[in-house]
């Protein structure tokens, strides 16, 4: 099975990108941690400050389903919600060219 690969893109509310990013590191660190995650990589848009993108790679769904369930996760997704500008976007994807 093919690795399993996931953007993620978080705007954040104005006033509000210190909080998230430090939400985010921690959610970053705790989930590159766990077995089955390839990368956990988070990225913040430098011309727009509280635009963050996440890159994740996953040896296969079960690594998905367990990160999916992960208590960090929720934990995350409760610390962050309030600041959040819109719902995240969230794109599962397949390599299709490229290494």
């Amino acid at each position: 099975m093919s690795e399993i690969h996931v953007f993620a893109t978080i705007v954040t509310q104005s006033g509000k990108e210190d909080a998230m990013r430090e939400v985010l590191v921690e959610l970053a660190a705790a989930s590159q941690a766990e077995p089955g995650v390839l990368h956990y990589m988070l990225h913040e848009d430098p011309a727009k400050p509280g635009n963050f993108y996440v890159f994740e790679a996953y040896k296969d769904e079960a690594a998905v389903d367990a990160h999916m369930n992960a208590p960090h996760l929720a934990a995350a997704f409760a610390k962050a919600g309030p600041m959040v500008a819109a719902a995240p976007s969230i794109v599962q994807t397949k390599l299709i060219a490229g290494a």
